[in-house]
């Protein structure tokens, strides 16, 4: 397949480019930021690399001219709470502008598929412990309402040009190389570092922690999942884990580590709780193009930390802990 992945240079981008490359199909990888695939230039298998910002039509356009994608994997966007209500105009810009640009580029390329990736931000509360994808949607800060806005979009331009825009709306995402100091990353960093930390609220939190790889997984069965009978799906782990859990399973593998959390709800600052969230139900992809997470909180936690070990990334007392 030719696929053309917008923010291929971030986090999730670039973990789905080199499973792209990695089973033999043909990737370009359009970014303002291409430092992910530097040193890559003597390397046999590698993506096309195109410098490009989403808010520029032309720069979109001239990509997608250029590969003629089979294709688009839409990564591209400001993320975060944190992020879009430090630039709440910037945040509309890059993701509902930018992702009309996507569209539109598609349109004139003759491209008709793209999977957006969207995200539980979109729903607001959660009204029950686990939510399906029928679950009202009503987000209450601009990075999950951008990301709403782009579904609605997006569906419109099915209607009137025939894109097939199917949205992907996963949860916290964590791996190796997640550039964002959130739970459960710097818990686990805190722990191979030999750090003491203690965070103030959180513990009662229910959240659905998902490794990266298994977004990957279930990323690439929606692409070559031939015909989708629905537009949304959830890409989680299918079950949620408290601050205080997480807290827990991390000192079993780590023993010694100097962790803790406080009573309440897990606050990205001192002005802004998370809402209310629970576990995603994964039952649709599941059912649609067999998705099935390989990684469970406990599996997901322990290989984060032997990823981190293996690149002597560690404190050398967690070196000599049993995995």
């Amino acid at each position: 397949m030719n696929v053309l992945i917008t923010g291929g240079g971030g986090f999730l981008g670039a973990a789905l480019a080199r499973a792209l490359l990695a089973r033999g199909d043909t990737v370009t990888v359009l970014d303002t930021n291409l430092s992910a695939w530097e040193g890559a230039a003597g390397a046999q298998v590698r993506p096309r690399l195109a410098w490009g910002d989403i808010t520029d039509l032309s720069n979109v356009a001239q990509a997608l001219l250029a590969a003629r994608p089979d294709a688009v994997i839409h990564c591209a966007a400001i993320v975060g709470v944190l992020n879009s209500l430090a630039s709440p105009i910037g945040v509309v810009r890059v993701n509902v502008e930018g992702a009309l640009n996507v569209f539109e580029a598609m349109r004139l390329a003759g491209t008709r598929r793209v999977l957006h990736i969207s995200s539980e931000e979109t729903y607001g509360p959660f009204q029950a412990d686990i939510i399906d994808e029928s679950h009202p949607q009503h987000p209450t800060l601009p990075y999950g309402i951008s990301k709403l806005a782009v579904e609605h979009l997006g569906r419109t331009y099915r209607e009137l040009h025939g894109l097939e825009v199917i949205n992907l709306r996963t949860t916290w995402v964590f791996g190796p190389g997640l550039p964002r100091n959130r739970i459960p990353k710097n818990l686990l960093d805190a722990a191979l570092e030999g750090r003491p930390l203690h965070l103030p609220s959180g513990a009662e939190s229910a959240i659905d922690h998902t490794y990266v790889d298994d977004f990957v997984a279930g990323t690439l069965l929606a692409l070559d999942c031939p015909s989708h009978p629905f537009d949304a799906y959830h890409i989680g782990s299918g079950e949620s884990a408290t601050g205080a859990q997480l807290v827990a399973h991390i000192q079993a593998l780590v023993p010694g580590a100097r962790l803790s959390v406080g009573p309440g709800p897990y606050r990205f600052d001192d002005r802004v709780a998370a809402v209310r969230k629970g576990a995603l139900s994964i039952e649709r992809a599941r059912s649609t193009f067999g998705y099935k997470p390989a990684f469970g909180i406990r599996q997901a936690l322990a290989a984060y930390l032997q990823a981190r070990r293996a690149s002597g990334q560690a404190h050398p007392l967690s070196q000599e802990i049993p995995r």
